[in-house]
């Protein structure tokens, strides 16, 4: 398996921090070990690495706004371990953005397997959006009244004004802007955003749906209580 990802290895707890990396490095993974919440920011802005292991109790700043800081930026992969086996944490995690959360003591071997897994998500995504790149560079901008998405470059515009989106965002921006007052369930849009093998919480979808509600707050998204979410356009 040729692999050059580099896995950033969060922990608080050097011997921890040791066997993880050991386990990763085994499986062909560059690892760099980083023991507190700030030290991480830090690396994520100067060398951003392509996952987080990351522990949600740290000394200084938490897992879990660690998390909410980088989600702000991008969609790196990010894994949370905690010592605590509450329902609370995971669904916090999950609602903050990360991929999947394991609990200590774990199996180093069955957190392997999920980066792998990850890892093995993200190829498959990317082949596949490479499978229709020809077709999206053959397609118009997608316009509904002041939003466009210019597909081919994945970039978003509201009133001609450039938005930020992350590749998650933009994929639920444009799964709802091209049908119009459309009601999709929760699980649909986590199958059209994330992929059909995506096991985490339902709640992941809420979360992107406030951060696209906060970047345009004057896009009409409409809440379909009990089901999920639709973009309500008048007059379609």
């Amino acid at each position: 398996m040729q692999i050059s990802y580099q896995i950033a290895v969060v922990d608080d707890d050097a011997q921890i921090r040791e066997i993880v990396e050991a386990y990763l490095q085994q499986e062909g993974y560059r690892t760099v070990s980083l023991s507190s919440a700030e030290e991480a920011w830090d690396l994520w802005s100067d060398s951003p690495p392509d996952m987080w292991v990351l522990d949600i109790m740290l000394p200084g700043m938490n897992g879990f706004e660690l998390c909410r800081r980088i989600r702000k930026d991008g969609d790196v992969p990010i894994i949370m371990i905690s010592a605590r086996d509450e329902d609370v944490d995971k669904i916090l995690g999950l609602e903050l953005g990360s991929d999947d959360y394991l609990t200590k003591p774990f199996s180093p071997r069955e957190l392997v397997a999920r980066v792998n897994r990850l890892f093995h998500r993200i190829s498959s995504l990317r082949q596949a959006e490479e499978s229709i790149g020809s077709a999206l560079m053959r397609q118009a901008d997608v316009e509904l009244g002041d939003l466009r998405l210019a597909l081919e470059e994945r970039r978003v515009f509201w009133h001609e004004i450039e938005i930020e989106m992350t590749l998650k965002e933009f994929k639920l921006l444009q799964t709802l802007v091209e049908h119009p007052n459309r009601a999709f369930s929760r699980n649909e849009l986590l199958t059209l955003v994330w992929g059909d093998d995506y096991w985490g919480s339902e709640r992941a979808i809420d979360d992107l749906i406030k951060r696209l509600r906060r970047k345009i707050q004057e896009l009409p998204i409409e809440t379909v209580w009990g089901h999920g979410y639709r973009l309500r356009m008048e007059g379609d």
